[in-house]
């Protein structure tokens, strides 16, 4: 039987089910750990340990929490690789302000200083002490790219040290699963969003094991000047929303924190970009959706996956 419980947090609906009767427990434990890592990692409220390292941006190291240090070293490593992925990017994020009433076009001159802010080398992390030193003044760190994947990773840690074998977390559409499903195949169907659509309205369906489905899209948050619409995923080199043909990435992982950042890395590098660097991961599946509706699907999930809206297609090149 499952066991269903809704919460509001991390600026999204938290999905939390479990089948066990005797694990409706370790769902309000769930929701106690996403408010305790929300009230650390946030930069959304005045108040968190990664805003008090922004604060302190040109000033002084800042030490925080396991917690928060690990989740900035590892957005830190990822953006110092310069593969797309950029945790640095909160001036930029500030400065247009989509999603926002205020949300605006910057002038250029504008967006290149904000630019100056987002060097990934230009943060001190101290491991013994667990510090955060942002070298210049204005430097913001933003984890909302890799947050919700590392809270889920961090539940499903939780559930299986008390023994959970089957469960479905949904962070707003950032999908873990945990175990077997109860089917005869035992694999989850996992409804992929549509970009177009209202959420919950998917273009097909992933058949998976105990697996991430994070799927990032140009649909979530946008501004819309003389008929342009600007998305929120932007492009850390040129402080702009990246430019291209996609509508939505998903990523399909073992570790939903990867899943986010194979997103990320999806609608920067675009198809043949990520494909290059998905030569050697078999265990990454990517789904790419078009503009113009056209699907993509690398090779090593394809079989597990069925298109259900009409609206959408693949091609015969559309197996990468």
């Amino acid at each position: 039987m499952a066991i269903n419980k809704k919460y509001y947090a991390l600026g999204t609906l938290i999905d939390l089910t479990v089948y066990n009767p005797g694990d409706e427990k370790l769902l309000k434990g769930a929701y106690e750990l996403i408010k305790e890592y929300e009230d650390k990692l946030t930069v959304n409220r005045t108040s968190s340990e990664i805003m008090n390292i922004n604060y302190a941006s040109g000033k002084n190291a800042v030490a925080v929490s396991e917690i928060s240090y690990e989740i900035v070293k590892r957005a830190i490593e990822i953006s110092q690789k310069k593969l797309g992925f950029n945790a640095l990017i909160g001036p930029v994020v500030k400065l247009w302000h989509i999603g926002f009433v205020d949300a605006k076009i910057p002038q250029a001159e504008k967006i290149v200083s904000k630019l100056a802010l987002t060097d990934p080398f230009s943060v001190v992390l101290e491991d013994k002490k667990r510090t955060v030193f942002l070298l210049k003044k204005g430097m913001e760190l933003d984890l909302g790219g890799i947050a919700k994947g590392y809270i889920a990773d961090a539940i499903k840690d939780y559930w299986i040290s008390h023994h959970i074998d089957r469960g479905i977390i949904n962070l707003g559409g950032n999908v873990l699963l945990v175990g077997n499903a109860m089917r005869e195949d035992h694999l989850w169907n996992v409804g992929i969003q549509s970009p177009f659509n209202e959420r919950n309205e998917p273009l097909g369906i992933l058949k998976t094991g105990g697996y991430s489905v994070v799927t990032s899209g140009i649909y979530e948050r946008f501004l819309k000047i003389d008929g342009k619409e600007y998305h929120h995923i932007f492009n850390p080199k040129t402080g702009y929303p990246v430019a291209n043909d996609l509508a939505s990435v998903t990523a399909v992982t073992k570790k939903s924190i990867d899943g986010e950042i194979w997103a990320s890395l999806g609608f920067y590098n675009g198809i043949r970009g990520v494909k290059k660097q998905l030569y050697t991961r078999e265990n990454v599946g990517m789904i790419f959706t078009t503009k113009d509706r056209k699907v993509y699907i690398t090779e090593n999930i394809e079989k597990n996956f069925k298109i259900t809206n009409q609206n959408y297609s693949l091609t015969e090149n559309s197996i990468l």
